[in-house]
């Protein structure tokens, strides 16, 4: 077991360093609070009939005092109720049971009870003892030197201890990581309260303060109104804010949580949360606002505010409301939705509002499927970037963000095999509305230097259906063939308006290519493949391995409407040539791009284990354009295919390195080459350690220049990662990403922790910094987890970012 104390020459030190924080704790501890563990000390009701059970070397019946003592081992049970102990007397004109001698009293709730001495009614409803200790079923523990029960509801302790953390089983008097002694505590199982009168905080036996009284909620509460634990943060542009929670138990099935917070800087922001459940489902409500006392803090150098707000108005108040909910139809459907609205672009990333805080927010109401052999999705979503930028600035990308209304995905594979093989069904659909044109000007200064098309200005529409038959055969000599016949259809609409066929005509003008943007397109694709793989196993003494050459061949048509800018790229734009992709059917990441022509993809796949525990593995090959045009080498609006690698006849040579061992080493290496110079394209190399005391990770990438991209220069990145256990419950961690290329360190941090079976201690200092202009961003967190009083500090996504 976890030692619940630690050394005395390091107790000193301990208080010292936990003084600043521990303070804060105490507030903490002065208000209720609801967290869910242990049981109360109500003795449920025996019901009437039951029969009491009992077990004893010796029983002794005294007439003349209608009493009878119950001797040595002595065994009772009723109505789930348990006492044990050396000796027993019941006095039946009392009914009351005494009880002696390593007494262990189990409610029939699980709550153990021990003591030399208890004095209990027949029903274990009311009592009296001393010296005693109480044991919950979730490990809550309270001491005192004696206590009593009345009613089956209250218990009254006195002079005792209450902590969550479990005694050292080889020093069981050294004292626990935090403690709470009172002259008397009184916990109400009707009120399902504990409250603390003439109380003193203790952390690592140090007394940090005198509290009068002070009341929790009853540890098995789920729901119960009142203050939760406060919490504190820090930014930059905000301030110190201190957020102080309240918490409204109005039903067993929905709630109401209020938050206040005081931002040094800003002024008081007020949150709102309503929950509720149902049999089938759960949804939230969440409001928040604030009325800015300092809005010039967000004015950039420029002298402009970069978060939107009203004329005249220089985003004083700024607010959000945000909704998120699922319920299931029945066992194979759900809907559900995740709505943000706000009134800027990033205000609930500026004041970090829980669950709507991310850098790029997905809107979406949606309705699921699912079953054994189907799969259907459909869904509305809006994209919202909350990005710390001007509106105007040309780099900006939340008012080009769509509206996608809607998305469709569906995916069928019939329980039958058709002429011996498999037969899947895909269909996806989308239609796009874009307010404002998405366009990367090479040059910001000049309007007319477009070299990507990203999104059009209007409306696009696109329903493709997808069908796949593919068998294996293994043949004698175990090489396995895979035929494939796949067939595909596309119809779609576009509806630019002016500015987007301006652009588009300003893009060809600039690539040398001719402006063909279709209005509506049809148009598909038919392939004919064959898989071969070979898997040949070598079996050694200590190790096995498995060596797999693998080739394809794909015979097809050229992709349509390729080469004159005719059609949107919106959902292919993310792709990555690599060794994962290397033996993919179609490389392009979505529907609005189909690979054509006839292609090749040739290599070998490699994995070795080891007696020893060691595993390798290994990815290497190389794909060629066999006939036909090259999908990869024509243009289209985001020039997808450039620097992918695949738009020569004879692709880059992709590979992919690594391994794993039983002592928590670990590493890999993947890259990109030229396929006639090797220069290095892209490449990723990465390694790991992770063990006792020490874990470390590293990562270096690199990507080579992407100019039609916006990417002039290469990429250098390195990421390095530590943490190291100083003792058995102490941790230092830390974590740091510098640009290369740049020379700025773009996010380093530092934190260390404390944790043990009853508290838990972080404090976290993080700092980011933008690759290009070196701005500044700092923040700092702690967050104090005392179990069964609750948790206090920062938010607990400000304290996970550099761990």
């Amino acid at each position: 077991m976890r030692e619940a104390g630690l050394r005395s020459h390091r107790q000193a030190g301990l208080a010292r360093l936990y003084g600043a924080t521990a303070l804060a704790c105490l507030f903490a501890c002065a208000v209720p609070t609801a967290p869910a563990l242990a049981q109360d000390i109500t003795a449920k009701p025996v019901p009437s009939g039951t029969q009491m059970l009992l077990a004893a070397d010796t029983l002794v019946y005294n007439n003349d005092n209608h009493t009878v003592t119950a001797v040595g081992g002595v065994q009772i049970d009723y109505g789930g109720n348990k006492l044990v102990a050396q000796r027993v007397e019941y006095n039946r004109d009392t009914k009351r049971l005494v009880a002696s001698g390593a007494v262990e009293l189990i409610n029939s709730d699980g709550t153990k009870i021990n003591a030399e001495h208890i004095d209990i009614t027949d029903d274990f409803a009311d009592g009296f003892t001393n010296a005693l200790r109480v044991e919950t079923v979730e490990q809550a523990y309270f001491a005192a030197e004696s206590a009593e029960r009345m009613g089956g509801v209250l218990t009254t302790f006195h002079n005792g201890v209450y902590t969550a953390c479990e005694p050292c089983e080889d020093k069981p008097d050294k004292a626990p990581t935090w403690r709470v002694k009172a002259r008397k505590i009184i916990w109400n199982g009707q009120k399902k309260t504990v409250r603390f009168e003439n109380a003193n905080f203790e952390f690592f036996g140090y007394p940090l303060a005198y509290l009068p009284a002070f009341e929790i909620a009853d540890p098995s509460v789920k729901h119960k109104s009142g203050f939760l634990i406060p919490g504190i943060t820090y930014n930059t542009d905000l301030g110190v804010g201190v957020k102080v929670p309240y918490y409204f138990a109005l039903s067993p099935t929905y709630d109401l949580t209020v938050t206040g917070t005081g931002y040094t800087k800003q002024g008081f922001l007020g949150e709102a949360e309503w929950r509720q459940r149902f049999n089938n489902g759960e949804y939230t409500l969440k409001i928040a606002g604030i009325h800015q006392q300092d809005p010039d803090t967000f004015i950039d150098a420029s002298g402009h505010n970069v978060n939107s707000g009203a004329a005249g108005d220089p985003n004083k108040f700024r607010g959000m409301m945000g909704t998120k909910g699922q319920f299931a139809i029945n066992e194979r459907w759900n809907f559900g939705w995740d709505v943000l609205l706000q009134s800027d672009k990033n205000f609930s990333r500026t004041y970090n509002i829980d669950g709507y805080s991310d850098l790029v927010h997905q809107s979406s109401l949606y309705l699921i499927g699912l079953s054994d052999r189907n799969y259907f999705d459909v869904r509305a979503m809006r994209f919202s970037v909350q990005e710390n930028t001007l509106s105007s600035d040309p780099t900006a990308r939340a008012g080009e963000q769509p509206w996608v209304l809607p998305s469709l995905d569906y995916a069928y594979i019939p329980d039958m095999s058709v002429a011996g093989g498999q037969l899947s069904l895909n269909v996806n659909a989308r239609a796009i509305s874009r307010d404002r044109l998405d366009a990367v000007l090479e040059d910001v200064s000049d309007p007319t230097s477009v070299n990507n098309v990203r999104g059009i200005e209007g409306q696009s529409t696109r329903l493709t259906a997808e069908t796949e038959w593919k068998r294996t055969f293994t043949t004698d000599g175990g090489l396995q063939l895979t035929p494939l016949l796949a067939l595909r259809g596309d119809a779609g609409y576009v509806n630019a308006n002016s500015a987007s066929l301006e652009a588009v005509n300003q893009m060809a003008t600039n690539l040398g290519e001719q402006d063909d943007m279709r209005t509506s397109l049809a148009r598909y694709m038919a392939t004919l493949g064959l898989e071969m793989r070979w898997p040949l196993l070598f079996s050694m003494p200590s190790s096995s391995h498995i060596l797999e050459p693998m080739g394809q061949v794909f015979v097809r048509p050229n992709e349509q409407y390729v080469g004159g800018l005719a059609v949107p790229n919106e959902d292919a734009q993310s792709f990555v040539f690599d060794a994962t992709t290397l033996f993919e059917r179609d490389k392009f990441s979505g529907y609005d791009r189909m690979e054509g022509g006839t292609r090749a993809n040739v290599g070998f796949r490699y994995s070795g284990s080891y007696d020893n525990g060691w595993a390798t593995n290994a990815i290497f090959g190389q794909s060629y354009q066999l006939a036909g045009q090259n999908s990869f080498d024509a243009p289209d609006l985001v020039n997808a295919g450039a620097y992918s690698g695949l738009q020569t006849p004879s692709s880059d040579y992709v590979g992919l390195v690594g391994f794993s061992s039983p002592n928590g080493v670990s590493g890999s290496l993947s890259g990109r080459f030229d396929e006639q110079s090797l220069e290095v394209r892209r490449a990723e190399v990465k390694a790991a350690y992770s063990g006792l005391p020490v874990s470390l990770s590293a990562k270096y990438a690199f990507i080579q220049a992407q100019p039609l991209y916006g990417f002039a220069t290469d990429r250098h990145e390195v990421t390095l990662g530590a943490s190291t256990h100083l003792a058995e419950n102490w941790r230092v961690f830390g974590t740091s990403t510098y640009d290369i290329e740049q020379n700025v360190m773009v996010k380093d941090g530092v934190g260390f922790a404390y944790n043990d079976s009853c508290f838990t201690y972080v404090m976290t200092f993080a700092q980011t910094r933008d690759s290009v202009t070196k701005e500044l961003s700092q923040s700092v967190g702690f967050n104090l987890s005392f179990r069964t009083l609750g948790d206090f500090g920062s938010s607990t996504s400000a304290v996970d970012t550099i761990q």
